[in-house]
């Protein structure tokens, strides 16, 4: 007889009135065991009080289960596992139970009705259990062919019944039990299970059981040791495979995440494991965190940013811990079996084993500290060497001690890692590890403050030190020949780069003081500045690292915030940057630092600002920045060249209605695009009518929408209505009025389909039928939205987001005035959400202020959109408040003063 694991509810036993002393008393003690649970994750609560409590609450379940299995009169034994085997019950976990009959208990259905009534007696009473029911001989052919069930069988204990049936089953399981095939299909499904949860300790939502670094990984540790005989606790651990102090550092990060499921679940009231940013402030304020304020009174950092940089540190450890002792005892039960591989000596210090570099005594790094520099020096130089073994990591994990203040200090330590960050190759590979092993951050002490610091900012989803090294990472991509297909302009810059070491001391540096408080681009430029002092960098060098740290946040700045297209904001940039090599190594570290943010960050637009940005800094650098007058020519010259002759006359009769900062705005070939369009024979411009034509964005990513009709008050805000209601988003909005009265609007929005020439060839015709059809609804959307008189609709915003929620942005509203003090920046910030620049466009429309340009900026979940207005009632500073206060309430969902 075999049941598959069940949890759904059976029907209700019909003698369940029988059963009400015993519910009400399970009741009962579980409620005080929880009672005593919600304080267990009290600052002052004792380590021992949550480890008490959970093992009250698995005898609860005990006695619970055994008088309702002697109720049953079933044959054979009722075992817990899983985590109930433990004696490790958590508020909602799952009670898991093996119902064992006898081999020679045969199919019947009086003792299949038998089973059903005890485990519906058990979800009367209140315990939901999971219950497999089978017989030892299934028992033992399961655990061979699945390795979920070997591994409860591992863990079972015996709750009531027959106890010789149960031994026997355990003596059988322990005969058959491999414990070599049984380590190497935990460590296939422990590497199954860390990619599903993104591969890192460090996801925004970790989940504290299933994450690397959770409790299922000290769980493979104690399963792997209990099926090799070498102990069921920590403390047996530590006179077998593990030193005492690793078996302290296991109980205590146990401890913690035992801490924090056991609150994630009374919070949630249900089975909850997960860090979800709703429960993160909850969680932190259990365990006794606060927000922190800097000298202003400015929030510096968040209790739940507290709580979670103390979570991702204990998950770092767990995961070091892991790799050692699972490696310690595959080694040890390896040694039991076969011949281990012969060891090459490296030098007096190392040796290498089957491509794992190996130290040569135990005490290598407390005899000589500098060895610890060399170990990460021979894995980045090394092509044999691909991994650590477990001797090392191990001494590395013990070797802290030894990496003071001297080891710091060390010139031949400075020497080796500025070697190491010199060399052709592998910096990223290598410092990867040092993070990984804790190494980096000791050595270089100001990166340890930013190792699990979170960035709850809506747009960074890693934490800073994995931000960073993704940074490094992004910069030596391109330096690499092979990658140079992906960035084109930053490997032709790479390859033209002297030096390169100096621009991976910038992008290990640019965050480096973030979460302090203050400007962490000024913090930041000390620290590097400090760095190079110690590490012997001088002159230009010391210079570009200190000057990249200070302003990598300001290239995106210029480029997504201001219009990129008037020489004063070039003339203001180049004087900013200086020279040539400042602005070839600020574009490439600000491209890698984007695409280091986010996944969903970095795309074609923000890419082809960007590189806007720096060819007209190039050539105003190089003496070759032209006036705006001689670019609007210029642009109009080669416009005219894409051009058919007939249309040259027509062109420049369109053109000359149109004042000069429309050909600065735009490329030659989107002018001639422009001519094209309006001057098409029969198209609507010629009698008088709205010409809405749209095609595939250069780069494939979206559609560019020109938009030429009567100008009116309202326009910008009834075209922004209209790509809202169609789910469509706007990325960047062109604005111009001809001197006949004609609105000429042009809008980069994106599109759910990339163009097919991006596409492989199978998929290039259905992608081409589907930018078709979104040409033709915008086409045909834009014309019933431009024809229509009714009234602006009202905003209605789209749902926040649970990280928005939980992290709220404060909408920020700054105005600032041009040179000429005719035009105003106006910049917006606030959390993203569908009609959010609806919103926006319907108040500056109740104002009459004209928009000429407007930058919309989507980080993650944080927009930061700016405009070029003209209004010149915007002069007055009530005018300023009114329309101020009226876009807070806007970014707010508040509906504005006026309509």
């Amino acid at each position: 007889m075999s049941a598959p694991a069940a949890k759904t509810r059976p029907p209700a036993d019909p003698s369940a009135d029988t059963l009400a002393a015993l519910r009400a008393r399970y009741r009962s003690q579980r409620q005080a065991l929880l009672d005593d649970m919600q304080a267990c994750a009290l600052p002052a609560a004792p380590a021992s009080r949550l480890p008490r409590a959970m093992a009250a609450l698995a005898r609860l379940a005990d006695e619970t289960l055994a008088a309702l299995w002697q109720r049953a009169g079933l044959p054979g034994a009722l075992a817990a596992v899983g985590g109930y085997g433990r004696s490790e019950l958590f508020p909602f976990s799952d009670v898991d139970v093996l119902v064992l009959l006898p081999d020679e208990a045969g199919p019947s259905a009086s003792l299949d009705a038998a089973v059903s009534a005890f485990v519906a007696a058990c979800w009367d009473v209140g315990l939901e259990v999971s219950h497999s029911v089978r017989t030892v001989a299934q028992c033992l052919e399961a655990a061979r062919q699945d390795i979920t069930a070997c591994t409860a069988w591992l863990e079972a204990r015996r709750v009531a019944g027959d106890a010789a049936l149960l031994a026997r089953f355990e003596a059988a399981f322990a005969a058959q039990l491999d414990p070599l095939a049984f380590l190497a299909a935990k460590q296939l499904e422990q590497r199954q299970r860390h990619a599903r949860q993104q591969d890192t300790p460090y996801a925004l939502e970790p989940d504290c059981k299933e994450s690397p670094g959770g409790l299922r990984d000290l769980h493979t540790i104690r399963w792997v040791a209990r099926a090799a005989g070498f102990g069921r606790s920590w403390a047996d651990l530590a006179r077998s495979v593990a030193t005492a102090r690793e078996a302290r550092q296991l109980a205590r990060n146990e401890r913690l995440l035992w801490l924090i499921r056991a609150r994630l679940h009374l919070l949630a009231g249900r089975h909850e494991d997960r860090l979800v940013f709703e429960r993160q402030a909850a969680v932190a304020a259990a365990f006794g965190y606060e927000n922190r304020f800097d000298a202003r009174g400015r929030l510096a950092q968040r209790a739940s940013e507290q709580l979670m940089r103390r979570y991702y540190w204990c998950a770092k450890a767990v995961v070091q811990l892991s790799e050692i002792l699972l490696q310690v005892m595959a080694q040890r039960l390896r040694a039991a079996r076969e011949t281990p591989p012969p060891a090459r000596r490296i030098n007096a210090w190392f040796s290498e084993t089957d491509g794992a570099l190996d130290i040569n005594r135990d005490d290598l790094y407390q005899r000589h500290p500098r060895a610890i520099l060399q170990t990460f020096w021979l894995y980045q130089s090394r092509p044999e060497v691909q991994s650590l073994g477990a001797r090392t990591l191990r001494a590395l994990y013990n070797a802290r001690a030894a990496m003071d203040g001297r080891f710091r200090a060390d010139p031949a330590n400075h020497a080796l890692f500025m070697r190491m960050l010199k060399a052709p190759a592998g910096q990223t590979h290598a410092l990867r590890l040092m993070n990984r092993t804790s190494v980096l951050g000791r050595y270089l002490w100001v990166f340890r403050r930013i190792v699990g610091q979170m960035q709850h900012d809506l747009f960074h989803v890693y934490t800073v030190d994995q931000h960073t090294l993704m940074v490094l990472g992004n910069m030596r991509r391109f330096f690499m020949p092979e990658f140079a297909h992906e960035y084109p302009l930053c490997s032709q810059l790479a390859q033209g780069w002297q030096r390169p070491w100096v621009l991976y001391v910038a992008a290990l540096f640019h965050d480096i003081a973030k979460g302090r408080g203050g400007d962490h681009c000024e913090l930041g430029a000390r620290e590097v500045r400090r760095f190079c002092r110690q590490m012997g960098i001088r002159g230009d060098d010391a210079a570009l690292a200190e000057f990249l740290v200070r302003e990598h946040l300001g290239m995106s700045q210029v480029a997504q915030k201001q219009d990129v297209s008037d020489p004063a904001v070039i003339a203001r940039f180049a004087a900013r940057v200086q020279t040539q090599r400042r602005l070839a190594g600020l574009y490439l570290l600000t491209v890698a630092d984007i695409r280091g943010t986010s996944p969903k960050v970095w795309n074609g637009w923000k890419d082809r600002l960007l590189q806007d940005l720096y060819h007209a800094t190039a050539r105003h650098l190089g003496g070759h920045a032209a006036s705006a007058s001689a670019l609007a020519a210029s642009r109009q010259r080669q416009a005219l060249a894409l051009l058919p002759a007939g249309g040259h006359a027509a062109a420049r009769s369109l053109w000359a209605t149109l004042d000069g900062s429309y050909f600065t705005r735009h490329s030659a070939g989107e002018i001639a695009w422009h001519a094209q369009s309006l001057l098409h024979e029969g198209s609507g411009a010629a009698e008088g009518r709205p010409v809405i034509a749209a095609r595939g964005a250069p780069g494939g990513e979206g559609l560019q929408v020109l938009v030429h009709a009567p100008d009116q008050p309202d326009l910008f805000a009834r075209l922004c209505g209209w790509f809202h209601r169609a789910g469509l988003s706007i990325h960047d909005a062109r604005i111009h009025t001809s001197r006949s009265g004609w609105a000429l609007d042009t809008f980069q929005i994106s599109s759910a389909h990339p163009l097919a020439g991006e596409a492989d060839a199978g998929e290039a015709d259905e992608q081409k039928a589907a930018t078709a059809a979104l040409i033709a609804r915008v086409q045909t959307g834009l014309a019933a939205a431009l024809a229509s008189r009714a009234a602006l609709p009202a905003v209605r915003l789209g749902r926040q987001s649970a990280r928005v929620r939980s992290f709220p942005l404060t909408p920020h509203v700054e105005w600032q005035s041009d040179d000429s003090g005719q035009r105003w920046r106006l910049s917006v910030t606030a959390s993203d959400r569908a009609g959010l620049l609806y919103g926006i466009s319907r108040v500056l429309a109740a104002h009459g202020i004209s928009v000429e340009l407007a930058r919309i900026s989507t980080l993650g979940e944080r927009a930061e959109d700016t405009f070029l207005l003209h209004s010149p009632d915007l002069a007055h500073a009530s005018v300023q408040m009114q329309v101020e206060q009226e876009l807070i309430a806007a970014l707010q969902g508040s509906p504005p003063a006026k309509a």
